[in-house]
């Protein structure tokens, strides 16, 4: 008999087992990164982008400012079908975010997200090899998405791929972008480059959310008009194309301020402060990749 009520016993126990046990996992899966596993996710990303062949950054790069092209693109369309009513730019910014979903959903290089994966290696261990690296992963970058926006403002600008009036959508809401002065334009591109690496900090735990994360916080950068230095140099190489600026205004009221608040916004304020919320948290601050 007791050898029969153990058998009998034997199976619920086992289905008990099995029932916690996938219970743990469905915790397991359902529960959101800490801050510690999301740095070390971005940390190790960093990583894998500073060892990254140069040839393999500037592709991906030059692809990135293609690809972001298409945000003006969109909102162009938007434009040039909406009335001229007050509410018609909250509409039209929602062709921003196309641009910056197909570079992070095709794992392009944009440089405003590298200023978070790339400094978080540096500010584990600040030495002169990670700043070489992470020196040399911005210039490539950088250059790489200016040369893709170069590119893709010809195509925009000398061939029949656009109409005219659909040309002038997008110059019309480039001139809007670009007309503050070189003091505001610093200051809302730390805005632009805090809510770029938010975005960045946030994906890890969007899972199958990742084009919402990158459609509201890409959003808010434009109907707030913050400045963005690889979309904007777009709009702004299609106005010295249409001859509507000169090269001058774009180098130093866009491109110099532009890029500082970015660096500023996305890695002295975010960056830095995300990397000091687990600072004391982690095993090693010095761990060799």
């Amino acid at each position: 008999m007791s050898g029969q009520s153990q058998r009998g016993q034997t199976p619920n126990d086992d289905s008990e087992h099995r029932s916690e046990d996938k219970k743990a996992d469905d915790i397991e899966e359902r529960a959101e990164l800490s801050t510690p596993m999301i740095y070390e996710i971005l940390r190790r990303e960093g990583v894998e982008e500073m060892k990254r062949p140069i040839t393999s950054l500037w592709w991906s790069g030059v692809a990135g400012g293609l690809s972001i092209s298409f945000s003006l693109l969109a909102q162009g369309v938007l434009r040039h079908e909406l009335p001229d009513a007050p509410w018609a730019s909250l509409v039209t910014s929602l062709g921003y975010p196309v641009g910056f979903m197909m570079v992070i959903l095709a794992r392009q290089q944009l440089f405003t997200e590298n200023t978070i994966t790339g400094v978080l290696p540096f500010a584990a261990k600040p030495n002169r090899d990670n700043l070489l690296k992470l020196a040399r992963l911005w210039a490539v970058v950088l250059v790489a998405n200016l040369v893709g926006t170069f590119v893709a403002a010809l195509f925009w600008t000398y061939t029949p791929a656009v109409s005219d009036d659909m040309r002038g959508a997008m110059l019309q809401i480039a001139g809007q972008s670009l007309s503050d002065g070189p003091w505001a334009v610093t200051f809302k591109a730390a805005g632009a480059g805090f809510l770029m690496a938010a975005m960045v900090w946030l994906i890890p735990n969007a899972e199958t959310a990742k084009i919402v994360v990158v459609g509201v916080m890409t959003y808010l950068i434009s109907i707030a008009q913050f400045s963005h230095i690889v979309a904007g140099s777009l709009e702004s190489f299609m106005l010295v194309l249409a001859g509507r600026e000169s090269f001058g205004h774009l180098v130093f009221v866009f491109g110099g301020p532009t890029l500082l608040g970015n660096i500023i916004g996305g890695t002295a304020l975010f960056t830095l402060i995300s990397y000091a919320q687990v600072a004391d948290e982690m095993p090693s601050k010095a761990s060799s990749d």
